[in-house]
């Protein structure tokens, strides 16, 4: 009569289990700030290229009505300008917050399209959004500090 077998199960002891979540958690704490950053990276390609947008939509609307968009209140899209742009995502909040505007004849400047942040801290990275537009100097080119919570594309001067 053969020999009965006895059955052997592999298993993972505690302590082996404990040393798996301990590594997991090390490298989570490695990759989960570098995942911050890339969210504050991609708002600021979300903004820029939105503004952008904007900015090309005054022009094009400058150009097909012989007149820059009227000023408009912070939030609220200008009398005509919704045939040029989304209605519903211009008077949503901006991807850093704050809420999209348009001036015409104000704050020494003939048109502009930007953010207004209207009491909400404004990022401190507007200098490098500046950067990509051009000089990194808030205070004058293509994209400017027009007060100490708005930051527009100037279209015309």
């Amino acid at each position: 009569m053969p020999a009965p077998q006895r059955s052997t199960r592999s298993a993972f002891t505690l302590v082996e289990i404990l040393i798996v979540v301990v590594i997991l958690g090390i490298l989570a704490a490695i990759v989960v700030p570098q995942f911050t950053g890339a969210t504050d990276e991609a708002r600021q390609s979300t903004f820029i290229a939105s503004l952008k947008t904007y900015a090309d939509a005054c022009e094009y609307f400058t150009a097909r009505e012989g007149h820059y968009p009227p000023d408009g209140g912070s939030g609220s899209i200008p009398a005509g300008f919704e045939s040029y742009v989304d209605q519903d995502e211009f008077e949503s909040p901006t991807p850093l917050g704050g809420v999209w505007d348009v001036e015409f004849n104000e704050m020494g400047i003939t048109s502009a399209v930007g953010v207004h942040f209207q009491g909400v801290s404004v990022p401190e990275y507007m200098l490098q959004i500046d950067e990509t537009f051009d000089d990194g100097d808030l205070d004058n080119g293509i994209f400017q500090q027009l007060a100490a919570d708005r930051f527009y594309y100037i279209v015309a001067p």
